[in-house]
């Protein structure tokens, strides 16, 4: 049995278990993992600017390709940093692995320099998480992490490693290793029937779609059941692009903020909701009694905890998605060949056709720029094969509710934690994931500056994405959260920027910041430049192969619809400004020319 380095063991496991993207920053505790890396060859690791940035890009990596990205971190505030990356992946079912240095295991108990019980801390936001005390228990305990993360609900892992153990030397043949089977339940022949005996018992019957499916790689497979069935189709934010934008069955998002008003209308005709991968969230439901009303509902999840954590359904199965979407494939396809499958065409076509109605108003001329019309012209500018990339705020909300998608793991969006700052490192893994493909973010100014360092690791390692920054120097959704207490407090972002007097009282220079940390960017003040701004950032994106800033200044405040219940979203169609609403200094910038750097 061959003999090595206990670390020299755990990179040999990275390779085969197929996590070979990694993202962190190397440190005292954790330069012996470094050290075989840099001898082994086979993981390519991307130098992060904070390891919260790095915990980001490896959650982004991992939710645009279904692989496991990994983020390394030395010991003590590594670790800590890392625990909100790790939130965002466990509350969105994303499986990442978080590997932290650790002070040596006999100066544990002494309050050693940077050593903190690592484990105790991530174990709430992780499926996983143990400090490695014996070198013996290496190889086990990745393959343990590796299967945890895989079976059922996916997630997040963290193994912190004593310095000791890992300089450790153990008796370790990768041929000899194997990686554990990955446990998933399947639904069985009853239980698809009975899901079929209650969605056909029913004259409207719909599909909520959640991100289950993509995590299940079944959004071909949802396809083929929503068209066999010939029922509308509603995608949860997790679960866009299961079903293209622009297929007939797809009948909108649903939800009390990020949603389509067409989406609303369908669902609350539905009678039968069959629910496969979805976790019932509060912005996609709203209050209960209106989102339930008389349906039925048929709930799949492949966490038995999930069934019935929101509401009681009539029908709950444990199981992964694709083998749901299997099963109760082919009984409609039986019971369609037998001619007892009903005829929904008339409840399709109407939804389909409710799709051309209700649309928000976009095409808006104002200076300072109407958000509205900046998601028009990303629509009009960037193709179908894009990835978007977002996370939380007024632009992730308007963003959901007016750009479109037409594939899976096309929307990459931190859905249930939304921490600011996790777009930009976000993009990063996204881009490592998709090398060649087309990936824009989308951030309000906050989101943008919060981890704003993280643009100098795209322009280290020639990382070309675009990112949108919709600019109204305000905290956009909070303010518009204060309007029920009368205020507008702490919210706004303005200054008068002495370096940079052109930004008139929105503060911060987007556009230099860009520039010093080795990025380009484009500033647009008219509506009329979006195209133009668009073309010139992706061209200088092409070219120089580095994220290239699309700064776009907006008017300061813009209601954007939601509510508290899918039959009373407050739309704003006037999109006037309440008195309420009208902060102290509502300034436009003084140019409206398109500024290229």
């Amino acid at each position: 049995m061959p003999k090595m380095r206990a670390v020299d063991a755990i990179v040999q496991i990275l390779e085969k278990e197929g996590a070979v993207e990694a993202f962190g920053l190397p440190g005292a505790a954790i330069n012996p993992l470094y050290s075989a890396m840099k001898a082994h060859g086979g993981i390519r690791h991307t130098l992060h600017r904070h390891v919260e940035g790095a915990s980001h890009a490896a959650d982004g990596y991992s939710r645009a390709t279904g692989k496991i990205g990994l983020c390394l971190g030395t010991s003590g505030p590594a670790g800590t940093d890392m625990i909100t990356g790790l939130y965002a992946a466990i509350a969105d079912s994303i499986p990442m692995l978080c590997i932290t240095g650790q002070a040596p295991t006999s100066v544990l108990h002494k309050e050693d320099f940077q050593a903190v019980d690592i484990e105790s801390i991530a174990k709430p936001v992780t499926k996983y998480a143990v400090t490695v005390l014996e070198p013996g228990l290496v190889p086990g305990t990745f393959a343990k992490a590796f299967q945890i993360m895989r079976s059922n609900r996916p997630g997040p892992a963290l193994i912190d490693l004593p310095i000791n153990v890992q300089l450790a030397e153990i008796e370790f043949d990768i041929d000899a290793y194997e990686p554990l089977p990955v446990h998933n339940p399947q639904a069985t022949r009853i239980q698809a029937e009975k899901a079929v005996d209650l969605i056909t018992a029913g004259s409207k019957p719909i599909i909520i779609a959640g991100g289950g499916i993509i995590n299940a790689n079944a959004s071909d497979k949802l396809v083929e059941l929503a068209e066999e069935l010939n029922i509308p189709v509603s995608p949860t934010l997790m679960g866009w692009g299961a079903i293209p934008d622009d297929h007939r069955l797809q009948s909108g998002m649903v939800g009390i903020q990020t949603h389509t008003k067409y989406g609303n209308a369908t669902f609350l005709e539905s009678d039968v909701v069959l629910g496969l991968g979805n976790r019932w969230a509060n912005r996609h439901t709203g209050g209960l009694d209106t989102y339930r009303g008389d349906r039925k509902f048929i709930h799949v999840d492949v966490e038995p905890t999930q069934i019935g954590r929101v509401f009681t359904p009539d029908l709950g199965i444990v199981s992964d998605a694709g083998a749901a979407i299997d099963a109760i494939l082919e009984v409609v396809r039986e019971r369609k060949s037998a001619g007892t499958l009903p005829d929904y065409s008339a409840w399709a076509d109407a939804a389909t056709a409710r799709k051309s109605t209700g649309h928000r108003k976009t095409n808006f001329d104002n200076v300072p720029i109407k958000p509205q019309r900046v998601y028009q012209e990303m629509n009009a500018a960037f193709g179908q094969d894009t990835t978007y990339v977002s996370t939380i705020g007024l632009s992730q909300i308007a963003g959901a509710q007016m750009l479109h998608v037409y594939g899976p793991r096309n929307w990459i969006n931190a859905g249930q934690a939304g921490p600011l700052g996790w777009t930009g490192p976000a993009a990063l893994g996204v881009v490592r994931g998709k090398p060649g493909q087309k990936v824009v973010a989308l951030s309000g100014d906050y989101d943008f500056q919060f981890m704003i360092e993280e643009l100098a690791v795209g322009a280290q390692f020639n990382l070309p994405y675009i990112h949108v920054v919709v600019n109204n120097s305000y905290l956009g959704l909070i303010r518009q959260s204060q309007r029920p207490f009368e205020m507008d407090y702490h919210v706004s972002l303005g200054f008068d920027n002495i370096n940079s007097p052109e930004t008139n009282g929105y503060g911060v220079d987007h556009v230099k910041v860009a520039e010093g940390l080795g990025c380009k960017a484009v500033r647009i003040e008219d509506p009329a430049d979006l195209a133009q701004g668009f073309a010139e950032a992706d061209r200088l994106a092409a070219e120089h192969q580095v994220p290239v800033v699309v700064e776009v200044i907006l008017e300061k405040v813009t209601n954007i619809a939601m509510g508290a219940q899918l039959d009373a979203v407050n739309e704003f169609e006037d999109l006037a400004l309440e008195a309420s609403d009208a902060p102290t200094a509502l300034v436009p910038l003084g140019t409206k020319t398109l500024s290229i750097r």
